[in-house]
């Protein structure tokens, strides 16, 4: 152990919530396209195309209209999270001799960390002609919030995070013939972030403070579609993210690469029913999560960056899997009904922290379309996602002021347990 070392491991909180910005699925990757997709866990999400929010999984399956299509909508994340069995310790540690003095431990278990956002989406497909169809879209990728008060005891590790992140996207498709097409479109995504931490023992005095950094960065998706007959079809959705850089009104910079996804996605209508299977298999490349660069530095702004304005801290997260199976009903001409259920694993290992909990996750989804008329549908959507108990331990050493041998140490130790409702609705039209 150094001071180094643990210096970056402190600042790992920051750059992991402005990295990735997503809080509901694992390693905060966050499903808000649309509420049809909600309803069903996102089971078959990049080809069943019953309204235009599909172009946000696969472009490709815009081929599949005749009409052009709008639809808007949001969704409401509450995160449930505890930390339990927790402790704090405190102490000196010895550089010489690398050991911890005169430790102290208390109870550091915190309830109901988590809060409520809102997330909003809005997708438009246009058809051309029977060949060629575009469309534009905004909605959320990624976004997080945990916040712990100020009066926490391991507050150096809790604070406030609250990031968010946007993307906008315009994209093609084009029709090879009946039974295949293809797709592919620019994402500008936008970010923003929040991070603060006081030092051990003060409500005032900010170990990390880094207030609002965004920032822009540019990828882009690839998408194919292959219809056996009206009624079975598979899809393919390949999305690249970009390293993406946030800077503060300080001129703090992080910067961090985001992970590619990819899905496919099967539909099937039972033949002479009223019910459809569809499922997915989505592959997310935390891996690729592997380097967290820091520049610029503020002392001002951080007691920890006095001694460098720069820093790179190696970080490896492992790939994401998610799993997911779902049924639609056609009830009749005016209700759709749906379900589904999905199994999401984590993107953190072995190192994990109490201010970004993350864990394998389960998603127990339902939902309905109302069929107001032939061209406008409303959309609802319901998840519960229930998340595993995770160990996490944290340490931190701080130089003193008063020893150069003796600097300040404390640890964190416990079990974090992250749930979450998800609510969703959303206006669908054709013309």
């Amino acid at each position: 152990m150094n001071k180094t070392r643990l210096f970056k491991r402190s600042l790992l909180a920051v750059t992991v919530t402005l990295a990735t910005q997503q809080a509901m699925a694992a390693g905060f990757q966050l499903n808000a396209q649309s509420a049809t997709g909600l309803g069903r866990a996102f089971a078959g999400d990049a080809v069943i195309a019953d309204n235009a929010s599909v172009m946000a999984r696969n472009p490709a399956a815009m081929a599949l209209f005749d009409k052009m299509e709008l639809s808007l909508g949001f969704e409401s994340i509450t995160t449930l999270i505890d930390v339990k069995d927790a402790t704090y310790t405190s102490g000196a540690y010895n550089r010489s001799t690398g050991t911890v003095l005169g430790a102290t431990s208390s109870n550091a278990d915190y309830d109901d960390v988590g809060g409520t956002s809102i997330a909003p989406n809005i997708h438009l497909v246009v058809p051309v002609n029977d060949k060629f169809a575009w469309g534009v879209n905004a909605y959320t990728n990624f976004g997080t919030k945990t916040e712990f008060s100020d009066s926490y005891k391991a507050t150096e590790y809790g604070g406030l995070t609250d990031v968010k992140s946007f993307n906008f996207g315009l994209a093609g498709s084009y029709r090879v013939n009946e039974q295949l097409s293809f797709g592919a479109g620019l994402d500008l995504i936008y970010g923003q972030g929040t991070m603060k931490r006081n030092v051990p023992g003060s409500t005032t005095t900010s170990l990390l403070n880094v207030d609002k950094a965004d920032g822009w960065a540019v990828g882009f998706n690839l998408g194919t579609v292959y219809e056996l007959d009206e009624d079975n079809r598979f899809g393919f959705g390949y999305h690249y993210s970009p390293e993406f850089t946030a800077k503060d009104d300080y001129g703090q910079e992080i910067t961090l690469p985001l992970p590619d996804i990819a899905e496919f996605s099967g539909f099937h209508k039972i033949k002479d029913t009223s019910f459809a299977v569809h499922y997915s298999v989505q592959w997310i490349g935390w891996s690729a999560f592997d380097k967290i660069d820091f520049e610029n530095l503020n002392a001002s702004q951080s007691a920890l960056a006095a001694s460098s304005k720069s820093y790179a801290k190696q970080y490896e997260w492992q790939d994401g899997w998610h799993y997911s199976i779902g049924g639609t009903y056609y009830l009749n001409s005016a209700w759709t009904l749906r379900a589904g259920y999905m199994y999401d694993t984590s993107a953190q290992d072995s190192r994990t922290s109490i201010s970004v909990p993350d864990s394998d996750r389960q998603w127990f989804s339902a939902g309905f379309t109302y069929h107001i008329d032939q061209q406008s549908d409303i959309d609802f959507g319901f998840t519960y996602l229930l998340g595993k108990d995770t160990y996490v331990k944290e340490e931190l050493v701080l130089p003193s002021t008063s020893s150069p041998t003796n600097y300040a140490y404390t640890s964190v130790s416990g079990t974090t347990h992250a749930d979450a409702i998800l609510v969703g609705l959303q206006y669908s039209r054709s013309f």
